[in-house]
């Protein structure tokens, strides 16, 4: 194989070798379908019909792609948290229906990636760190949205675990839960996490936002 090194850079973005977009998209459906030890090169250039050698233009090498997966993945599920965490709200119970929307069926935040990336965790301290930096992260996130409405650090703290650690818990246990129950629940939900109840036009927000038609 060709020292990559010396390979010329131009159009390495698009082409007849694929993108970088596509091998990381064919790498992140192995990784979440099948794990971690599918995504290996040959099998990835199978599956987008392309040459193992297209690979290079890309990625220095498999260590690389992994790292951008672990890339995405921050991009996809903190960034899409922090930002509904920070987003606009006039009360602290339509802010908490704007970070719940995240972790709906459709919502930006792609919660079989976010199990694979906790079960890579365990076979590599490395993964292990980020996954750790990523919770905090998106706890600071959280905790900084509560305490934006009054609500005392501790407090804050402790209603800002209770939100995430039962959103991260119905994506361990892989919990399977049609819209109509999971909807039924959400204002005992908001409940619980802010102390107050959401009011009727702030649910039929979030049912619209998650393109809910509870009269189906």
């Amino acid at each position: 194989m060709a020292d990559t090194d010396q390979i010329d850079t131009e159009d390495k973005s698009s082409g007849w070798r694929g993108s970088r977009e596509g091998w990381l998209t064919a790498a992140r459906e192995a990784f979440v379908s099948s794990g971690l030890d599918a995504v290996k090169i040959q099998p990835l250039a199978s599956r987008l019909n392309l040459s193992r050698t297209s690979f290079y233009w890309f990625f220095k090498d498999r260590a690389a792609l992994l790292d951008a997966l672990l890339d995405d993945w921050e991009a996809t599920n903190t960034r899409s948290l922090t930002d509904a965490a920070g987003a606009y709200a006039e009360t602290v119970t339509e802010a908490a229906l704007n970070l719940v929307a995240v972790f709906m069926e459709g919502g930006p935040f792609e919660a079989g990636l976010d199990l694979a990336v906790r079960g890579w965790a365990h076979q590599s301290e490395d993964v292990a760190a980020r996954v750790n930096a990523a919770d905090a992260e998106r706890l600071a996130a959280i905790r900084a949205m509560f305490e934006r409405f009054g609500y005392a650090p501790v407090e804050a703290d402790v209603r800002a675990r209770t939100v995430y650690l039962v959103q991260i818990g119905y994506i361990s246990m892989q919990v399977v839960e049609d819209m109509a129950t999971r909807m039924a629940r959400i204002p005992g939900y908001i409940h619980t996490f802010t102390g107050q109840s959401p009011t009727e036009a702030e649910l039929r927000r979030f049912h619209a936002q998650c393109g809910f038609d509870e009269g189906r």
